[in-house]
């Protein structure tokens, strides 16, 4: 799915996050437990060499706790680099991270300095929640649409730990187009930059394979269609949403579907694995140099 939204604040807070990471030493990336590949910033990725990474996976009662462990295993990819489920309600999960921050750079935590500490997420993952608890007090302003913090802060917590909040950030160009349907779904992303209902077909076709289970006990079906037009038909019988001719408003059930989802009635689920992940990165590089070696072939006809 194309996404056409990166507005200028977040153009800037990447240009900061590149300025300010020589003198950061420990990164906190917040990511959201339901999609920790799709919504890790690759700006972090690309940048932070070996710095210490603390991911806080927001949300994790949201998730599937059993694709939640796997995430937590595949994440570990060198020592330096720790992932923490979190839940919004549960301040003691957030503020291990206080304690863990000295451990991943003990030379640091000795000296007479303060431990310089960078948080990062995509909009909407949690991120100012995250803050207030860690600070013990009210200073990022939070919500439920995405794009709230403009601003970058710094803000002196305890154990002598100082850390920089930057904007929510996406990037301009998501190469996974399953990435974006995955960020629209959760809430990532404006309505106004996406096609709600394509996204909510994404989001019923994974789901239909993922969680039959789950979705026949929501909408009380007795059998599950196998592809999202029937399970739309089905649920707009059930719920009575049928338009004039009698048929079936689809956009209004989709609308529904998305919501039901984003709030979290459905259940607890995940939209990717690390093994999912593992096969699209691989067609997407394969697409790339595709992509690559017919640019190339048509400047060699150009010569």
């Amino acid at each position: 799915m194309s996404i056409n939204w990166f507005p200028g604040h977040m153009a800037k807070a990447t240009r900061e996050i590149k300025e300010i990471l020589p003198k950061v030493d420990v990164i906190i990336e917040v990511v959201d437990a339901r999609i920790p590949y799709s919504s890790s910033n690759p700006v972090i990725a690309q940048f932070r060499a070996d710095k210490p990474h603390v991911i806080l996976m927001s949300k994790s009662d949201m998730a599937d706790p059993i694709v939640t462990q796997q995430w937590v295993e595949s994440l570990k990819t060198h020592a330096s680099t720790v992932a923490i489920p979190t839940r919004k309600d549960h301040a003691a999960e957030i503020r291990t991270v206080l304690s863990t921050i000295p451990k991943l750079c003990p030379t640091k935590a000795s000296g007479p300095k303060a431990i310089q500490t960078l948080i990062t997420g995509i909009p909407n993952v949690g991120k100012s929640t995250v803050i207030n608890i860690l600070a013990d007090r009210k200073i990022a302003k939070t919500g439920n649409e995405p794009a709230v913090t403009k601003a970058q802060q710094r803000i002196k917590l305890e154990n002598d730990i100082v850390l920089y909040d930057t904007p929510g950030i996406l990037w301009p160009k998501i190469e996974n187009p399953n990435s974006g349907f995955r960020l629209a779904c959760t809430g990532a992303i404006k309505n106004t930059a996406m096609d709600e209902a394509e996204v909510a077909f994404f989001l019923a076709e994974y789901l239909i394979v993922a969680y039959p289970e789950l979705l026949l006990n929501r909408y009380e079906l007795e059998e599950l269609p196998t592809n999202p037009v029937d399970f739309f038909e089905a649920i707009g019988q059930k719920r009575g949403k049928i338009r004039s001719g009698g048929r079936v408003d689809i956009n209004e059930i989709s609308k529904l579907f998305l919501v039901e989802f984003f709030q979290g009635t459905l259940g607890a689920i995940s939209l990717e694995t690390p093994v999912m992940v593992e096969q699209e990165e691989i067609e997407v590089q394969r697409k790339i140099q595709e992509k690559k070696a017919k640019k190339e072939a048509r400047k060699k006809k150009l010569k």
